[in-house]
């Protein structure tokens, strides 16, 4: 950039210092003498000084005087409506959910909105009202879990504190709960939250448990922590979903008609699409989790074909074989067996 280019947004620049630093404030002729220019640039220059900034303006006998409100730094820390009501819609969402993050999101949309002085919030409560009443997160069908408050307050100070959790588990299908000490390796929120974790002693790998599940957590008196080189990310990319078993090679071939769709959909972080010569697409990856994949591909029926793995084909035509129970069909009287031979 030029310095001929430059010297406008420089004069600008020097005039939002000049009415930051002014306790009295700037008159139309004083801001045009910071520019150096005439008061219809200065005019100018104000109209968008105040599309950016708080810009007050001070009756001064017969003349107007402006001046910015707060320091600077405050300006470009403060959150926007359309930022606030973002977070007041994930706010919304998490109560939907029963999500255990709800109080935390809430206490932080109230922090940040107590935050604002009367002037503040007379200009921007208007627009977040407005953007936070036409916007919402879907929250689709899924499991009811109520997470206690003190489960998740005891999972997180273990976390920052480098130390084991110790809590009663109750596992699916029991009637009794049972102890657990693990080291904590990270929370995944969704329908379900889930804590990641390992035994002290090792040899099991990691662990996940539901937090709706867990009681009586409390901090550890036994140090434990997560590797360092511990990356939540790249663990879960190993499976599917959820479950944790073996990974296998998958390799879905999706047809023409649904071929550009498959283009902008994520069927695993890892993925490696592949465009074949008859207008298909090839998706392949590696992850375990076949029977949370094969529920996904229903929502894909008629438009791809699964190539591998083997195993990946069976549990699809065993999904196959319980939705037709779910419709009072049974294939004809045949067996669950006789589908997974086909």
């Amino acid at each position: 950039m030029t310095e001929r280019r430059k010297a406008p947004l420089d004069r600008v620049l020097t005039l939002v210092r000049a009415l930051a630093d002014s306790v009295e404030g700037l008159t139309l002729d004083e801001m045009a003498e910071v520019l150096g220019q005439q008061r219809r640039s200065a005019e100018r220059a104000r109209d968008t000084i105040a599309l950016h900034f708080d810009l007050d303006e001070v009756e001064d006998g017969r003349r107007k005087r402006f001046r910015i409100r707060d320091s600077l730094r405050r300006h470009y820390v403060r959150p926007t409506a359309a930022e606030l009501a973002a977070l007041q819609t994930e706010v919304q969402a998490a109560k939907q959910a029963n999500s255990p993050r709800q109080q935390a999101l809430e206490n932080l949309l109230i922090k940040l909105r107590a935050s604002f002085d009367s002037h503040e919030k007379h200009r921007i409560d208007p627009d977040f009202a407005e953007l936070a009443k036409l916007q919402r997160t879907l929250v689709g069908p899924g499991a009811f879990a109520i997470v206690e408050p003190e489960t998740l307050a005891a999972v997180t100070e273990a976390i920052i504190s480098g130390s084991c959790l110790e809590f009663e588990y109750l596992r699916d299908g029991e009637d009794d709960t049972v102890w657990r000490r693990v080291i904590p390796h990270g929370l995944l929120h969704g329908a379900v939250s889930y804590l990641v974790a390992a035994f002290p002693k090792g040899g099991y790998g990691l662990v996940t448990y539901r937090l709706d599940r867990i009681s009586c957590a409390k901090v550890s008196e036994v140090a434990g922590a997560a590797p360092a080189d511990f990356e939540l990310d790249a663990w879960l990319a190993e499976s599917f979903g959820m479950f944790r078993e073996h990974s296998y090679n998958v390799c879905l071939r999706i047809l023409p008609e649904a071929a550009r769709r498959a283009k902008s959909w994520r069927f695993h972080p890892n993925q490696e699409l592949t465009e074949l010569g008859d207008g298909a697409v090839r998706v392949t990856f590696t992850a375990g989790g076949l029977r949370e994949l094969a529920d996904h591909l229903f929502t894909w029926a008629g438009d791809l074909v699964i190539e591998g793995p083997p195993e990946l084909k069976a549990v699809m035509a065993e999904r196959l074989h319980a939705a037709q129970i779910s419709i009072g069909a049974q294939n004809n009287g045949a067996s669950k067996n006789d589908v997974l031979r086909r």
